[in-house]
């Protein structure tokens, strides 16, 4: 039995393919077949010329170039915008820190339930530096089921909460 969604899919379809993507800066069907999608009625125009033999080759790979630079472009600004928010955080041992608590609606972490749960808990002090990224914390008894080895973007200094 066919629902609704049924006859729309090939329109969802087609919005998808026409759709402009910032990343490579054209819809994904003029990406792929180098012109410009048409309504499925009139796929083929009157007097469209066919491309063949070493045109398409030379075609297809300045089209490729175009897509790759595109890409760059989109990741380096995609980087940079990351780039601006990101700062190196680094702790000694015997700094105090406070855990980042899981951010999900609903979840139970850390001893903390609900929907206005504190963003953070602790303070907590680091007992050792595991790796450039990892840190062991000193954990209260009740928090003895959680491993006491946490990512850094897990942890906040007291100067970084007070920001957010």
């Amino acid at each position: 039995m066919k629902g609704a969604w049924d006859n729309s899919l090939t329109l969802v379809e087609f919005a998808y393919n026409n759709s402009y993507q910032a990343s490579i800066d054209m819809a994904p069907f003029e990406a792929l077949y180098r012109r410009k999608c048409r309504s499925s009625i009139h796929w083929e125009e009157h007097g469209d010329k066919r491309i063949l033999g070493p045109d398409i080759i030379k075609e297809t790979a300045e089209k490729i170039k175009l897509l790759h630079e595109n890409l760059r472009v989109a990741r380096s600004r995609q980087k940079s915008y990351a780039d601006r928010r990101r700062s190196a955080l680094e702790f000694e041992k015997g700094d105090l820190v406070f855990l980042k608590v899981s951010p999900s609606k609903g979840k139970y972490r850390f001893g903390v339930k609900g929907k206005l749960k504190p963003r953070f808990i602790g303070p907590f002090e680091i007992l050792k530096r595991i790796r450039e990224v990892a840190y062991r914390l000193a954990l209260p008894p009740n928090l003895a089921e959680v491993h006491d080895v946490f990512h850094v973007s897990m942890l906040g200094s007291m100067s970084m909460i007070l920001l957010m």
